[in-house]
């Protein structure tokens, strides 16, 4: 989680760059807040952010703030109640919690401090995940070794891994987190590349060190995932907000200063 405070009376369009995970944007603004839009679609409010959101643009107008945050995939599937439905899309809070999402939505604006939201928002989380099942064991493992493999995994090895064969591993996966396990793999080897490009390493050896074939895949993938060049990838304003909220998430640096971004470190 972490939570973002705009003092400017308005904030620019800001491009998202994908993410491996689904992402709440809760709005907490008392005036217009944030607004988004993707393709065919204008909205404001708090949002649900699937997997490979696309074309998608944020802003906001007036001073507010906004809390953010991040879910696996497997948890999202449980605390949201819905996983494969939001793959590649983007839709408003109230459409996936309903009244539920006003009433979050007060309760975490009338907290007096962020550690209180922090707390609030964790509660609320937790209840969710336990109230409905999760899924299968082997999905989550497998998720879980892309992840920390940073998509340099091979699906046949996790399918022997967890027991099951490589199209039981693509069919269960695919239908509980709404992406296969390949595309999934590709996505946690962008994200790495796009944090790489960010810190100021040259396209080639982002390459290299990112396991794509050679300079020419890197910039077909990153292509695909943003519509930009390695190059305009690299100063992403969205990356920028990124490293300063979740330095963890940067590969090669500490945590920059300057900005306003309160990250939940407990």
């Amino acid at each position: 989680m972490a939570g973002f405070r705009q003092r400017a009376p308005a904030l620019a369009d800001i491009a998202m760059v994908a993410h491996p995970a689904v992402t709440l944007l809760i709005d907490l603004s008392e005036g217009e807040g944030l607004a988004y839009d993707t393709p065919g679609r204008h909205g404001r409010g708090s949002v649900v952010v699937g997997l490979l959101p696309g074309n998608l643009r944020a802003s906001g107008r007036g001073i507010g703030e906004c809390l953010q945050i991040r879910l696996e995939p497997a948890a999202a599937a449980a605390v949201l109640g819905a996983s494969t439905e939001l793959s590649g899309t983007v839709v408003s809070l109230e459409d996936v919690w309903g009244r539920d999402a006003e009433r979050v939505e007060d309760k975490l604006r009338a907290a007096a401090s962020w550690d209180e939201r922090f707390t609030i928002a964790k509660e609320i989380l937790g209840r969710r995940l336990v109230a409905r099942p999760p899924v299968d064991p082997e999905v989550a493992y497998t998720w879980r070794r892309t992840l920390t493999s940073r998509g340099r995994v091979r699906v046949d090895g996790l399918a022997d891994q967890v027991g099951w064969t490589r199209k039981r591993l693509w069919s269960r996966f695919r239908s509980q987190l709404g992406i296969t396990p390949k595309r999934a793999a590709q996505l946690v080897r962008f994200d790495h590349a796009a944090h790489l490009l960010a810190t100021g390493h040259a396209p080639a050896s982002v390459a290299t060190e990112s396991g794509y074939v050679d300079q020419s895949h890197l910039h077909r993938e990153v292509k695909a995932f943003t519509g930009l060049t390695p190059t305009a990838v690299a100063v992403a304003p969205w990356l920028a907000i990124d490293d300063l909220a979740w330095p963890a998430s940067s590969p090669t640096r500490s945590p920059g200063t300057g900005g306003e971004r309160i990250p939940d470190r407990r």
